[in-house]
């Protein structure tokens, strides 16, 4: 999953939150230097996203990239899915995805000195474009796939990728509806047992 995805399964807490936000750039035993909550987002993150890449419907999704970007169709369906939930009426309704994207900067914003160097370098850019809400647009998709392309070692080029997403988009679709509902439960019972500890 994606920020837009990561920031949803925090469930408001600001702490998880961070932790979830920032858990790539948290790497090794690095992660045990931050407070418990923190530590704790890093996990949901890292659990979220071993659920994701082991769901039947992530396996269907990614076969609509895999062609022509091989082991990178796992990072362009993260973005992929962000979209969908970007316009998810029944986890967004009107207004309340600008209403969360401001949320979320906000809360980080209180916290920020505690991210990596990395993330608070990429983090006034985040804002600043509102990544969070244009993930609703074909156009912000686009643009997210080509910052992908730009971070990554062996691709060279998103324009086939984006043109994939378009062509393959109903489908696309469903493979979201088949996923997410299993991917909030499963988060859902992890942000739990975390408040059990």
């Amino acid at each position: 999953m994606n920020y837009l995805a990561h920031a949803y399964l925090s469930f408001k807490d600001p702490d998880i939150l961070m932790g979830n936000l920032i858990s790539d750039f948290v790497k090794g035993k690095k992660k045990f230097d931050y407070p418990s909550r923190i530590k704790q987002g890093i996990e949901l993150h890292r659990a979220i996203d071993s659920f994701t890449d082991a769901h039947p419907a992530t396996k269907e999704g990614k076969k609509v990239f895999r062609p022509e970007y091989g082991l990178y169709g796992s990072a362009f369906m993260d973005i992929v899915y962000d979209h969908f939930l970007a316009i998810d009426q029944k986890e967004f309704s009107s207004g309340e995805l600008l209403n969360f994207s401001q949320w979320v900067y906000a809360s980080l914003e209180k916290s920020i000195d505690l991210a990596p160097e990395r993330f608070r370098q990429m983090f006034p850019f985040m804002k600043q474009h509102n990544w969070l809400f244009n993930y609703q647009y074909t156009w912000g998709i686009e643009r997210s796939f080509e910052g992908l392309v730009r971070r990554a070692a062996y691709i060279k080029e998103s324009h086939t990728a984006f043109k994939l997403f378009n062509d393959h988009y109903r489908h696309l679709q469903y493979v979201y509806a088949a996923f997410f509902p299993d991917l909030k439960k499963n988060s859902s019972e992890i942000f739990h047992s975390f408040e059990r500890i």
